[in-house]
């Protein structure tokens, strides 16, 4: 591993200066898998800032009904916390899927908004990957897809973006704050994480000199009835190779409310506009669920290892709509 200074910093106005005067410094607490990267010889920082210390670690409830969540909170914190089961259980639902207790307690909601894909040709320094050396291929073309993308992928990466929390996140309208010595800014989730593109180095929209410090949520009343499943290759502490956040509201027989978003499945955590357009003033039946799905699913571009992700993204769909009526989404 490379050798790097180590500033500890110990509320916010000393980290956002840190970071500003060093443009390759990386967080502790801000990457859930930088120590693993490190370790691989793939991040490369001259300062890791150390920003355990600061205090952004509450869950507060806002004006109106929404809840801003410190950028430090645990993941298992989160899950439990009254206003996150009571209001959005699909985030709840989302982080208990998403890895094992002990990397619950120790990871953050920052750090989980900044982890980098688990690609094992992003992992592999022998593999040309565009996203570790920008530039060099992608030898996931050419190589063993099941796991990579089918919507928004470009010629330059197939990568999945691998979290689980930020699926749920993208369905809740969540607004990602960040701050840094020129101010305090704000952006939704949705437009947060990067489509790879022609640059699939850059994954966010964070600046080098900004550091998250909280994520929101607005009141979102169709939230407190909402489901996350999950697909995978085994039931505890993989991947998604799908899955579905979703909240749905039907009033008088048709669709009122509806939040879609997917995992496993996109270059990023997927906001499904295209299926939740053709849902709102829908029966609530399960042919309109099927082709809303289908219609989402539409512009997917398979590989020769992951085609069956289409059917099974849009299946999960279906069936993650068909629990919410029948916990409770119609009125």
């Amino acid at each position: 591993m490379k050798a790097f200074a180590y500033v500890s910093a110990p509320d916010v106005a000393t980290a956002v200066r840190a970071i500003a005067t060093e443009p390759h410094a990386k967080f502790i607490g801000g990457g859930t898998n930088l120590v693993d990267l490190m370790r691989e010889d793939i991040e490369r920082p001259d300062t890791v800032v150390d920003i355990t210390g600061i205090a952004l670690t509450e869950v507060e409830e806002l004006p109106g009904g929404g809840v801003r969540i410190g950028a430090l909170v645990r993941n298992s914190h989160l899950a439990a916390h009254p206003f996150i089961r009571g209001r959005y259980p699909v985030l709840a639902q989302a982080i208990l899927t998403g890895a094992s207790g002990q990397l619950r307690n120790m990871a953050t909601v920052g750090g989980n908004l900044l982890q980098r894909t688990r690609c094992p040709y992003f992992y592999d320094r022998a593999a040309a990957c565009n996203k570790r050396e920008p530039g060099s291929g992608c030898d996931a073309f050419g190589g063993f897809t099941r796991n990579h993308t089918v919507l928004g992928g470009s010629e330059s990466c197939i990568a999945t973006h691998p979290s689980d929390m930020c699926v749920a996140l993208a369905a809740l309208d969540a607004v990602v704050e960040m701050e840094s010595v020129r101010g305090v800014r704000r952006i939704p989730l949705v437009e947060f994480h990067r489509l790879p593109g022609a640059t699939p180095h850059i994954e966010t929209e964070i600046a080098a000199d900004e550091l998250i410090t909280a994520v929101e949520l607005p009141a979102l009343p169709v939230a407190a009835i909402s489901r996350y499943r999950k697909v995978r290759d085994r039931a505890s502490y993989a991947f998604a190779l799908v899955s579905v956040a979703a909240a749905l509201e039907v009033r008088d027989g048709t669709v009122a409310t509806v939040r879609l978003a997917l995992g496993g499945v996109g270059a990023k955590p997927w906001r499904a506009h295209e299926a939740e357009r053709l849902l709102l003033g829908a029966a609530p039946t399960e042919e309109s669920f099927r082709r809303a799905a289908a219609a989402e699913l539409a512009p997917a571009v398979a590989q020769p290892h992951n085609a069956f992700k289409i059917e099974l993204a849009e299946r999960t769909i279906v069936a993650t709509l068909g629990q919410l009526i029948t916990d409770g989404g119609a009125a």
